[in-house]
Parts: C-alpha cells; structure tokens; sequence
C-alpha cells in the first residue's frame, strides 16, 4: 500500500481511459489480463512512451451497460460512452509497473493505483479506446482536527468488522494497517466487501475526513449484519465481475 500523495499536474488534461466493473483506489495494486485488441493498443502506446513520462490510464467505473468503444459528448454527473455505457465522474489513474507480454499478444499488467480524477468528457481522436477529459482532484484532509480520531474509529471498526467475516478462521489481531488516515480510508474502501455503488461513494468522497465518516458507518453496517446471518454479503453485480476484467 502506497501513500496517495502526488506532485500537482496540469488542472487539466487528456488520458486514456480503461472502464472496468471496479473501483480502483489510490495506492492499491491492480493486476489487468489484456486480450481486447484496443487494450492491446493502449498498452503498445504506453510502451511507446519515452520513460520521462508516465505510463498510466484512468480506471472509471462503468455505472451502466458495457464497453462498447464509441466516442460521443459527455453528460452531467456520468459519462455517456455509447448507446448503452455510462461511466462514473470519479475515477483514479493506474500506472502501469509492470507490463509482460504473452506469445498470442496478450499483456499482463500489473499496476498501482495514482491519483483521483474527475471525468469530464470524452475526447474525440482516432485512438480505438476512449480517451477523457480529466482534472485531477485534490486530497484535502478535512477536518484535520478529527483526522485521527477518525481514522481510531474506522480502524476498531474495521477490526470488528474483519473478525466478523473471519469468524472460526483463526485471530486477526496481528493485522498490519496503515497509520496514515488517508491511506487507511483508501485500504478500508478497496478491502471490505462492499457493493460497487458504496464504492465509488467512497472514492468521490472530497476529503479524508468525510471518507472515514462515511466508511465507519458502512462498517458497523456491515458488522451488523455479519452478526445477523453469519455470512459475508456479496452482491451478484460483484459475482458478474470476472477476477481480471478486460
């Protein structure tokens, strides 16, 4: 797990975009299996790039439909991306650590979760992925004077919440997790087993603090319930999702 904390870039600015059935979190590592011609375009332009640069993509959520590689104008709080894809607003960048490529020319990636963005439209150029329109978005801490009172909270809550799912399964009071309460918001958001929607409520969230607030709620939520039916929920949207989407 990697600090989320990054230099400032350009308010603005284009990348190319990588909708998937997942929310992918800052400082959280993402293996991608690509077997999808455009994929394998995008991945060859991120070779291609001098090694001063980047090598990174905008992971966005789909909120609807699936990927279908048509381009067209942007809509208020999701993008439009075909006659039946509309994507999240809030998404985070992924660089590319790792890139092996297969002898059918398939690629295996691995990748690290950067920075958030929001999407604010699709660009129209001749790539046969989609490429977006991004500002980067801030990490502000909030409320700094609660920042770590918080972050205590989430942390209890968290432990409460994975002994409930790890029930017969041995201790878990030797679990190792991040002092940083921003770090930490992101671990909790990617780890527990939360639908897609929390999720990327969590993402957008604008800072640390409202993070932790919302994810300490989601927790004694789900400890609750885990109480309840002995069970850990998983949604069937989650089963749908393939372990490496493309």
């Amino acid at each position: 797990m990697e600090a989320a904390n990054e230099p400032e870039r350009d308010a603005r600015t284009l990348l190319p975009l990588f909708p998937l059935g997942t929310v992918l979190f800052p400082g959280l590592v993402l293996p991608l299996h690509v077997f999808e011609p455009r994929y394998r375009t995008l991945v060859q332009h991120l070779t291609d790039l001098p090694a001063s640069l980047p090598r990174e993509f905008g992971v966005v959520a789909i909120r609807r439909g699936w990927e279908v590689g048509r381009q067209s104008e942007a809509a208020d709080a999701s993008i439009t991306a075909g006659e039946s894809l509309s994507l999240y607003e809030v998404g985070c960048a992924a660089e590319v650590r790792q890139i092996t490529e297969l002898p059918d020319g398939r690629f295996d990636l691995m990748t690290v979760g950067r920075r958030r963005f929001r999407l604010l439209g699709l660009a129209r150029n001749d790539a046969p992925y989609l490429t977006g329109e991004i500002e980067w978005l801030p990490e502000p801490k909030g409320e700094p004077d609660r920042e770590g009172e918080l972050a205590a909270g989430v942390l209890a809550a968290f432990q409460q919440y994975l002994r409930a799912v790890r029930r017969g399964e041995g201790d878990d009071d030797g679990e190792q997790l991040p002092d940083d309460p921003t770090v930490l918001s992101h671990l909790v958001a990617a780890t527990a087993s939360l639908t897609l929607e929390d999720r990327q409520s969590l993402l957008a969230e604008p800072d640390t603090t409202s993070r932790l607030k919302a994810e300490r709620s989601l927790l004694r939520r789900e400890a609750a319930l885990l109480g309840r039916v002995r069970a850990v929920p998983v949604s069937l949207a989650d089963l749908a999702v393939p372990s490496s989407p493309n």
